[in-house]
Formats: structure tokens, C-alpha cells, sequence
């Protein structure tokens, strides 16, 4: 009996051990692991030829990474809602180092939809302040004219400093390739 159970532990250990995934991608920064990709996970990245990948990961070994990304397009039911058609896909390869630029997630606070609304709203209120003092100098107030300058460039900095993303190489951020497969 106990060699029976022993038998079947061996089998589900190998079952196991065989359904290990194989090769995978890890971003890291200074040394610490910042995200991992394996099959299966989507990514989204900039290639060092400026197109731009959204797709899921159908495979990586040697030290490529296979890609597959839908087309897909929103459509009106009958009902007046919208549902998501996919019209096709397409299949991609890229060499690991081909990846230069990842855009960085926004999880709590956006930076750059707050810079935008900052810019948009101190615009506005630098263009009105224009127009005060152009029809009725009066009226025109120093103080909401540069309120409105300086919420323009404040704005214009923010969005400026959220849109940059992690670049592979520079400050520190390294892409590596994790080869787990058995020869």
C-alpha cells in the first residue's frame, strides 16, 4: 500500500514539474523586481522602431517574445448598447531587446489628466483675463491674469514629467530575459 501511494505522489510531482511555464521577462529596477511577464500576460510596450504593442504573450523562448493582438471594434446593438467585436488578430516576434519603452500605470493619482485639467483651466483663465482687459481695463485683475499663467505652466510641467514612462536602460531600469527551459 505504501508503495502504491508513493507511486502516485511521484506521478502528480512530475505532472507538476512538467507544467512549469518556461522561459519569462522580468523589468527591474536597480535590482528589485518591478513586474514579470510570462505566456499568457498581456503587455504593452514601445519597440526601438517606435511601433507600439498591446497583445497578449502566446509564447517566449529564446530570448523572443511572440505576440498576439486583436482588432477590435465597438459596434451599436439593437438596444442602443455597445459590444466589443474582435475582427482579427495579428502575430508578432520581437527580440527581448527590441522592447525600449514601457508606459507607466496609474493606479491612485493621475498626474497627467490633473495637468491637463490644470493647463485647460489656466488657460482659460489667462484668455478671459485677455479679454477683460482688452473690453474694460477697469476690471482686468493682475492677480487672476498670472493665477492663470502660472496654473498654465504648472499644468504644461505636470503633464510633461507623468508622460515620461520607463525607458529600458536609462534610470536604471533593465529588461532581462529568464531562460527555464530544459535542454
Amino acid at each position: 500500500m505504501k508503495q502504491c501511494s508513493l507511486f502516485i505522489l511521484a506521478c502528480l510531482c512530475t505532472t507538476f514539474l512538467l507544467a512549469q511555464s518556461t522561459d519569462f521577462l522580468v523589468l527591474k529596477k536597480g535590482g528589485k523586481k518591478i513586474q514579470s511577464f510570462f505566456k499568457g500576460s498581456n503587455i504593452q510596450f514601445t519597440t526601438t522602431t517606435g511601433a507600439y504593442r498591446d497583445a497578449v504573450i502566446t509564447a517566449i523562448k529564446n530570448d523572443s517574445i511572440f505576440l498576439q493582438e486583436f482588432v477590435v471594434q465597438k459596434l451599436i446593438t439593437n438596444f442602443g448598447t455597445f459590444i466589443n467585436d474582435t475582427l482579427g488578430s495579428f502575430r508578432y516576434a520581437y527580440h527581448y531587446r527590441d522592447i525600449k519603452y514601457f508606459s507607466k500605470e496609474h493606479k491612485k493619482f493621475n498626474l497627467f489628466n490633473s495637468g491637463a485639467s490644470l493647463f485647460g483651466g489656466g488657460l482659460l483663465l489667462t484668455a478671459g483675463s485677455s479679454v477683460v482687459y482688452l473690453t474694460n481695463k477697469e476690471k482686468f485683475s493682475n492677480t487672476l491674469f498670472f493665477a492663470g499663467l502660472g496654473g498654465t505652466a504648472v499644468g504644461y510641467l505636470f503633464t510633461k514629467i507623468a508622460s515620461k514612462g520607463i525607458t529600458i536602460g536609462k534610470n536604471k531600469y533593465k529588461l532581462q530575459y529568464i531562460n527555464l527551459s530544459v535542454k
